[in-house]
């Protein structure tokens, strides 16, 4: 039988990819006694008289599923933040940084609307990169909006890779994918002054051959519950505090507070962020204070 790839999932049916081919497929009838849920990006064996009736038989293992959006075996996520309306948030960069970590997925953060910022607050701007590259993400920040040079940057990040893109309702993923493929002629939404957020566009996920790679567009989120990180794995997450944990006094250090702690003294010195420390300890708070939940859902 052969192997393909889920490249899109809609009203029941699943679009598989093979040698060239797609094939529309639905899942087998013991999926759901299994609790399997076919993906986006799953690797499935499929049996398939015709590309219009096919039968997914198998879902191969996952390395990393999301769940917004639903899109199984990603490599890389490129978080797209607003710099102005709505405004660039941190703690909500940080949250899709710690998620992206957890799923092991590489980080890429893209910066948008350039154009509505004065020279003071580009400057800004240019702090985060420098902040946030030293701790090992690229960072994307044009100098002009409708520049190219940004998106020649972006792209060779795609090749041979699952990338999806992530961010802020309303900072603009389906205006810079239709700039990085402008024949793809995704639906952009609009700001809504009321609510100061983005209006969802993108009603179902599709894995997009582009530059060598597959490109999911997806829906804008403004919040992220850390619903499968735990505590004892959240310092794990954060990159600038495991380049430095060792040297904490305390083997499993929680960096909250035990004396002796190495992240806390870089946190006082000015070398760890004193914005990622503080998302950090608030982000612990909310795992600690997280209700269980009953049941498991695939």
């Amino acid at each position: 039988m052969p192997r393909g790839q889920i490249r899109k999932a809609l009203s029941g049916f699943y679009y598989v990819y093979c040698e060239g081919e797609t094939y529309q497929t639905r899942g087998r009838g013991n999926f759901r006694k299994r609790n399997l849920t076919p993906l986006v990006g799953d690797e499935v064996i499929f049996e398939s008289g015709n590309q219009d009736e096919g039968i997914l038989k198998e879902l191969l293992p996952r390395k990393n599923e999301l769940v917004r959006p639903t899109v199984a075996n990603v490599d890389l996520g490129v978080i797209v933040m607003s710099a102005v309306e709505p405004n660039f948030s941190s703690n909500l960069l940080d949250r899709f940084l710690v998620t992206l970590e957890s799923k092991k997925i590489k980080a890429l953060i893209y910066l948008t609307k350039i154009d509505l910022l004065d020279q003071e607050q580009y400057q800004e701007m240019e702090q985060i990169k420098v902040a946030y590259e030293k701790i090992g993400y690229p960072v994307i920040l044009p100098k002009r909006e409708m520049d190219h040079e940004p998106i020649e940057e972006l792209t060779p990040y795609f090749k041979e890779k699952i990338t999806v893109f992530m961010g802020q309702s309303g900072a603009g993923k389906s205006t810079l994918l239709n700039q990085i493929a402008p024949d793809l002629a995704l639906k952009t939404g609009v700001i809504s002054n009321a609510l100061g957020r983005g209006k969802h566009t993108t009603r179902h996920v599709e894995l997009l051959p582009l530059y060598g790679g597959l490109v999911a567009d997806t829906p804008g989120f403004s919040s992220i519950e850390f619903l499968e990180v735990e505590a004892d794995e959240l310092p794990e997450l954060f990159p600038d505090f495991v380049e430095v944990q060792h040297e904490c006094r305390f083997r499993g250090c929680k960096h909250r507070e035990e004396p002796g702690c190495q992240v806390k003294k870089d946190v006082e010195e000015g070398t760890i962020l004193a914005s990622r420390y503080k998302h950090y300890l608030q982000f612990l708070e909310e795992v600690e204070n997280r209700k269980p939940k009953y049941g498991k859902k695939n």
